[in-house]
């Protein structure tokens, strides 16, 4: 992070101290949850064609997000490789065969985009991602990705504990049944007060 220096009265320069980015505001964040992912743990074949659909859906709405002003923010696991950063994240899946190989090259982080890695199922598990939520003044989180009975859902719930607002589009997330999707929906729903409409059917700005 960028540092300050102070100038005291007597010319001295003073400690350093952080100076915080200028992010602007975003009432709502766009989360894309293990989206960068190689997809080779049990039961992950059945989830594939189910998540290159889902990556699909999200990229239009990032597109959407972006042309409103909505910051987008990657919470990714980091797949036990604690050396690793998103970026190399992002390498090892990029040149992957099928499925792992083709979200990751749709979903390709931007410029603009922030990125985290995350330790466990949530994306507010010992990351910075509360924090970054509060200096963008957001309120309302739209999650999507990888997958709907087990991150999303784990995140849904902090979200949920935290105040937020949550949607979670039915068409951008996926799971490795299409009735483990929909009992997660269906449980986000009922316990989280969640939005879980298609994309198409919600907004992503404020």
């Amino acid at each position: 992070m960028p540092t300050t220096a102070t100038r005291s009265p007597k010319g001295h320069l003073a400690a350093a101290r952080p100076a915080l980015s200028d992010l602007g505001k975003s009432p709502s964040v766009l989360l894309l949850v293990d989206v960068i992912n190689p997809l080779d743990f049990e039961g992950a074949e059945a989830l594939q064609l189910p998540a290159v659909a889902a990556a699909r859906a999200v990229v239009r709405l990032r597109a959407r997000a972006t042309r409103q002003g909505t910051q987008c923010i990657y919470a990714n696991d980091n797949y036990g490789a604690w050396r690793s950063d998103f970026q190399a994240v992002w390498r090892r899946c990029s040149r992957m065969r099928g499925a792992p190989g083709t979200i990751a090259r749709a979903l390709k982080p931007r410029a603009r985009d922030l990125t985290i890695l995350k330790p466990r199922h949530s994306a507010f598990y010992a990351t910075p991602l509360d924090l970054l939520l509060k200096q963008l003044e957001c309120r309302r989180l739209i999650i999507t990705g990888l997958s709907a009975d087990n991150c999303v859902l784990f995140s849904a719930m902090d979200a949920y504990l935290r105040g937020y607002a949550v949607w979670v589009p039915s068409d951008c997330v996926a799971a490795e049944s299409a009735e483990a999707k929909e009992q997660a929906l269906a449980q986000m729903a009922r316990v989280l007060k969640a939005d879980t409409r298609a994309a198409l059917a919600g907004k992503t700005g404020a």
